[in-house]
């Protein structure tokens, strides 16, 4: 088994952990050797946990670790991400053994797949994304480095969401949409016309706020 580092000890870095637990139970694959974070008391009145070994400031790789960054904000996993890949870090995927896989799945470094989700044929999901339980992307979807899908998000065929990417819980993207670089999509809209990068959209239909 591999040594497991999951940077961020707050609410996600435990998802990550049960996750990790949940993986291991088909295939053992890791060990979290502990978390990476600059509040020594985040996991204080929490049980069952590995210790926070130190900030991911302080922290330097050592050989045979992997890493997985358990920040849920797109622009904050690719700033702490970026830190330990300087130092030479290497980033494990993690794919929760109930998530479906269609032909041609192809998926890139440091990606979290959580429960429950359907990626359908020709999906490409690049670096570091994470998509949350119950998500579904339908067949040529495309998902830009560090963007982050909440759970429940829907995309349609051949929808694309470029780079640092946020879309919160039970947003639907409509076929045939581009969601620009930056851009945030709020929980529950519909998006029905391409997102401009850097803009923020939430509703039925979804509109800039």
């Amino acid at each position: 088994m591999k040594d497991l580092i999951i940077i961020g000890a707050r609410g996600y870095g435990r998802e990550l952990c049960s996750l990790v637990e949940e993986i291991n139970q088909q295939k053992k694959r890791f060990r979290v050797k502990g978390f990476l974070d600059d509040n020594r008391d985040a996991l204080t009145g929490y049980s069952g946990y590995p210790p926070i070994l130190a900030s991911v400031e302080d922290y330097i790789p050592m050989a045979d670790e992997q890493f997985v960054c358990a920040l849920g904000i797109a622009k904050d996993r690719k700033k702490y991400t970026e830190m330990i890949l300087a130092k030479g870090g290497v980033f494990a995927t993690l794919v929760h053994p109930t998530a479906l896989f269609r032909k041609n799945v192809v998926l890139g470094r440091g990606v979290v797949i959580q429960c429950f989700t359907v990626l359908s044929c020709d999906v490409q999901v690049e670096d570091h994304v994470h998509i949350q339980g119950q998500s579904n992307l339908g067949h040529d979807c495309k998902v830009g480095k560090w963007s982050q899908l909440s759970p429940q998000v829907f995309m349609g065929g051949y929808s694309a969401v470029e780079h640092e990417v946020q879309i919160y819980t039970k947003a639907t993207i409509l076929p045939h949409i581009v969601v620009g670089a930056g851009a945030t999509v709020g929980a529950g809209s519909v998006v029905l016309k391409n997102v401009r990068p850097g803009t923020s959209v939430f509703g039925v239909p979804a509109k800039i706020i």
